[in-house]
């Protein structure tokens, strides 16, 4: 099948290359220009303009876009749309926020064009191991792309789920699963770690674990990779970024009253890592030495007073 690949960061790039070895014509554009080069060198048709990208496509062509959510995906599929067709079909792939796709699927349905939405989930293993891949949109844009999405994903790694923005609804619960297991393992191997037994082989635990135990997952197969490269973690900074489907994720599950306090806690665990002192802590020791008299210590000494 033919289809272009807008974008070719960390996943675009890996999803191109594994779109070419299953013997897909693949064409690519990206904002800065080495990286196209370095497709067209593995036998993509590369394209400095988005014009001269659509032109190369038969119709009804298909384009996906792996582009930062948001600003940066509307200003290219704003720059393309006039050179594309009725009948063409857009897919965005990046994380976005599922609100956003029905008004842009509308809007291109104005125009007679096709939108999907793509949650892609396998992060930079995704070109050895498939991407998992959940949709949103009409069921025969869908089936369209079933040789692309066959070629992308593991076996019966991607499905249909609802109508436009389910797919990213979809993942972005995904992903606010992700970070409650992320942290509810960084809190057991701390204790495992910091508990009654020093000196306890991390690295092994993660292995042993991940050997029939109810907890195994790929996460902790990276961990136990981890731990092999640098067995404390010295190298490491305990600052944790989020993307924004954390927040979402919380923000929907107010919006509707669903209780998620674990998904919660571990967005608000990553905004803690990026604070070293947070005031919310100097307050409750404020509090404790105003009313016990407990032991304090002061930023200028370092000492407990």
């Amino acid at each position: 099948m033919q289809i272009a690949i807008i974008g070719l960061g960390r996943m675009g790039m890996n999803m191109a290359r594994r779109l070419l070895r299953g013997g897909h014509e693949v064409a690519v554009w990206n904002r800065s220009p080495a990286k196209t080069q370095v497709m067209e060198a593995e036998g993509a048709a590369g394209f400095t303009s988005l014009q001269a990208l659509a032109a190369s496509l038969a119709p009804p062509r298909t384009l996906w876009f792996m582009l930062p959510a948001g600003e940066a995906t509307q200003q290219r599929m704003d720059e393309v749309l006039p050179f594309l067709q009725p009948g063409d079909v857009v897919v965005d792939g990046a994380n976005a926020y599922w609100k956003d796709d029905r008004p842009r699927a509308d809007r291109l349905a104005a125009h007679g064009i096709r939108y999907v939405d793509a949650g892609v989930s396998g992060g930079i293993w995704g070109l050895e191991n498939g991407y998992c891949t959940m949709l949103g949109g009409e069921a025969a844009d869908i089936r369209h792309l079933a040789p692309v999405l066959d070629t992308l994903a593991p076996p019966q790694g991607w499905m249909h789920c609802g109508p436009a923005g389910a797919g990213h609804f979809v993942k972005m619960v995904h992903n606010g699963i992700e970070y409650a297991m992320m942290e509810s393992y960084g809190e057991g191997f701390d204790l495992l770690r910091n508990g009654p037994f020093s000196g306890l082989d991390l690295q092994g635990i993660a292995a042993l674990w991940n050997r029939g135990s109810v907890v195994r997952s790929w996460l902790l197969e990276l961990l136990d990779a981890a731990l092999k490269k640098d067995p404390g973690l010295a190298s490491l900074k305990g600052y944790v970024d989020d993307s924004g489907e954390g927040r979402w994720t919380v923000t929907d599950a107010v919006d509707h009253a669903v209780p998620v306090p674990v998904l919660a806690q571990a967005l608000f665990r990553r905004f803690e890592s990026r604070q070293d002192d947070l005031f919310s802590n100097k307050v409750l020791a404020a509090l404790r030495n105003e009313f016990g008299g407990h032991a304090v210590k002061n930023t200028d000494e370092g000492d407990a007073s």
